[in-house]
């Protein structure tokens, strides 16, 4: 009888070592599981991230590309400008000039005028054309 209470005792030992071995094995399965769950979510959202990244980048080199289009179309706009700008003043001085010399050609043909009219008064004895 002792053997046999014995060797139920050790049963009964081994049993309930089995059992806490049992949900041990349980419960770390379950951790593994839920482990795994958020490594595949972390993945998730890190691919995500840097589906964004990529996006991003793209999207960086395209405005880039439509700055530097900009900029050189901005200058090209700012070179027409200048030329037109340095047109235009040269057209105002040359018709400032004009008009200095419209000026000049008046007073000298009021001058001629009052020329041929003193001479005419001085001389009525020449012939009208």
């Amino acid at each position: 009888m002792i053997d046999e209470t014995l060797k139920n005792r050790i049963i009964l030992i081994i049993s309930i070592l089995c059992l806490i071995f049992f949900f041990a094995v349980v419960g770390s399965t379950k951790k593994s599981l839920e482990y795994e769950r958020d490594w595949k979510a972390e993945l998730r959202k890190r691919m995500e991230l840097e589906e964004q990244n990529i996006n991003y980048v793209k999207e960086k080199v395209v405005l880039e590309s439509n700055n530097k289009q900009m900029a050189a179309q901005f200058e090209k706009e700012k070179k027409a400008h200048e030329e037109t700008k340095k047109f235009l003043v040269k057209e105002q001085s040359d018709a400032k000039s004009a008009n200095e010399e419209l000026e000049k050609l008046s007073m000298l043909k009021d001058t001629l005028e009052e020329n041929l009219k003193e001479a005419l008064i001085k001389n009525p004895n020449r012939k009208k054309r």
